[in-house]
């Protein structure tokens, strides 16, 4: 099985930082991409960033220059982070992963169990 955990999430003051990390561990072959997702209660989850080269498909984010996102590929790493955060942040983030195992010849999607970021005063 693959795992991804998120981790970072927590209550931050309006203009602060955030960032947060998630980790995929398990039976991994291979990572074909990688990202974060938002979701604020009754809402539909919506995608925040992606790795741009080898997603599939390509997705627009819908916040883009808003935040900011690395990839460390020795640690099965991805990075979400954001300065001035505004109370609209506030949401459950999700990471997502395409991930060939060893015992696949393709890649499948997975989630993490999500991180609660709270924006506020």
């Amino acid at each position: 099985q693959v795992q991804l955990v998120e981790s970072g999430g927590g209550l931050v003051q309006p203009g602060g930082s955030l960032r947060l990390s998630c980790v995929a561990s398990g039976s991994i072959f291979s990572i074909n991409c990688m990202g974060w997702y938002r979701q604020a209660p009754g809402k539909e989850r919506e995608l925040v960033a992606i790795s741009t080269s080898g997603c599939r498909p390509a997705y627009v984010d819908s916040v883009k220059g808003r935040f900011t996102r690395s990839r460390d590929n020795d640690k099965n790493t991805v990075y979400l982070q954001r300065d001035s955060l505004e109370p609209e942040d506030t949401d459950v983030y999700y990471c997502n992963a395409n991930v060939r195992s060893w015992s696949a010849y393709s890649g499948s999607n997975y989630w993490g169990k999500g991180t609660l970021v709270n924006i506020s005063s």
